[in-house]
């Protein structure tokens, strides 16, 4: 029997949309207000879902304390106050629009993750936009 299981974090962080290939004309094009210089923030919403087995002894599919101590470490330390584009190790080299940071959230988790479960992440950078990623498929 499957379940899926569910924790959400929130993380503040700054960045800029911006390919440094193109001209700034370009980039404004594209990007509009998100291109800006001087950066500009989100009040980013995280849900991981786990799908995994029931375990019968615990009545768990994983214990949400370490779904939770995973996702402090791995996303919340990591990614809360800071410039996306600066501050963030796995970030650099990526436009951080929000597929590139649900993918990198996805893999930060994924590795400390038991191979037998599944994982989606699911990030909302305002209230209307969100990204789903599913690495399983």
């Amino acid at each position: 029997m499957k379940l899926k299981i569910y924790r959400k974090a929130h993380f503040n962080a700054a960045h800029r949309l911006h390919n440094p290939d193109w001209t700034q004309e370009k980039n404004d094009e594209v990007f509009g207000k998100c291109n800006n210089p001087n950066w500009h923030g989100h009040n980013y919403v995280l849900t991981a879902e786990v799908t995994g087995e029931l375990d019968p002894a615990t009545g768990y599919v994983i214990d949400i304390k370490i779904l939770k101590e995973i996702i402090q470490e791995e996303i919340e330390e990591r990614f809360d106050h800071r410039n996306l584009n600066l501050d963030v190790e796995e970030m650099k080299g990526l436009n951080p629009t929000a597929e590139n940071i649900a993918v990198v959230c996805w893999n930060l988790i994924r590795k400390r993750l038991e191979p037998k479960y599944e994982l989606k992440i699911r990030l909302h950078e305002t209230e209307r936009n969100f990204v789903e990623y599913d690495g399983n498929i």
